[in-house]
């Protein structure tokens, strides 16, 4: 089998993955590779995520490495064998990398939080405000990138009415709520949507004022599937998104949220009536913003 030009972030997190094992162990890549009967440069490669190492090769490196939990063992067993394939597929051919690595992440989470200092977070963007962002955006796309792109995102949105739908904790400041995109209707349409999203049973929407404490300056995306300790965070740039995934950098987001979370106003309940609420909260802030959008 050919080396890999372009492994997927799935691909190049196990490789990851491995090679932290081995550190761990104190084996250099030469002493690794004795034992498990490959040459340096093979396994080097797996590290690398530009080829596969197979079930009993990864079992044995786990075992040199000293690794027993089996849980986290058949987590990495799972990421070898998966063939990557799901409805992102079709646009292999019409979107960056980027853009399937994110859906692959996705759909194998348990637990999704974000936080969006200047935007609605993606997930639960109507199509215009979407179409209106990468027409207006940052990237310079062409009309056919741009189609293409929110049709990505729209279809992205369906993992929180799935089967086995995450759960989504999303923390949006004030200032993302504001711009109306030039366009009124357009944003009242949004504002509402995100009352919609509430009330979905895994989805909890929380606003940062402007009036509260300074806040996170940067959006980011913390994804966590089934087994914990493969957690990643997406932190949102410019020119390109940063992939953490080390426990430090992990748990250091953990903790950003943590403070976001205590600094915004309590979650969106579009259930209770206006009589019980007797703090400021998240949807009577969207509520006031709304109002002038009539």
């Amino acid at each position: 089998m050919g080396l890999r030009s372009s492994p997927t972030y799935r691909q190049r997190r196990l490789g990851a993955e491995l090679r932290r094992m081995r550190e761990r162990s104190g084996l250099s890549s030469y002493e690794m590779a004795g034992r498990l009967g490959m040459k340096q440069p093979q396994l080097s490669h797996i590290e690398a995520g530009r080829t596969t190492i197979g079930v009993e090769r990864l079992r044995a490196l786990a075992a040199e490495s000293g690794v027993s939990d089996a849980t986290f063992i058949e987590a990495l067993i799972e990421m070898e064998q998966s063939s990557g394939k799901g409805w992102w597929s079709g646009f292999r051919k019409r979107l960056r990398q980027p853009y399937l690595d994110l859906a692959e992440s996705e759909a194998a989470a348990v637990r999704l939080r974000n936080y969006e200092p200047m935007f609605i977070p993606g997930l639960l963007q109507t199509r215009e405000y979407a179409a209106a962002v990468h027409r207006d955006g940052y990237a310079r796309l062409s009309a056919e990138e741009q189609e293409t792109a929110v049709e990505f995102r729209m279809l992205r949105q369906k993992i929180l009415t799935g089967e086995n739908a995450p759960r989504f904790h999303a923390i949006i400041h004030e200032a993302a709520l504001r711009p109306s995109m030039g366009d009124q209707e357009l944003m009242r349409a949004q504002l509402l949507r995100l009352v919609e999203a509430s009330r979905l049973p895994n989805v909890t929407l929380q606003v940062l004022p402007f009036d509260g404490p300074i806040a996170f300056g940067t959006g980011f995306l913390m994804i966590e599937p089934r087994v914990a300790d493969l957690s990643m965070t997406l932190v949102s740039h410019v020119e390109q998104t940063l992939y953490l995934e080390d426990p430090a950098s992990i748990a250091r987001y953990d903790e950003h949220f943590a403070r976001l979370e205590a600094m915004a106003l309590a979650p969106i309940d579009a259930t209770a009536a206006p009589e019980t609420r007797i703090a400021k909260d998240s949807l009577g802030l969207i509520q006031r913003i709304l109002y002038p959008l009539l």
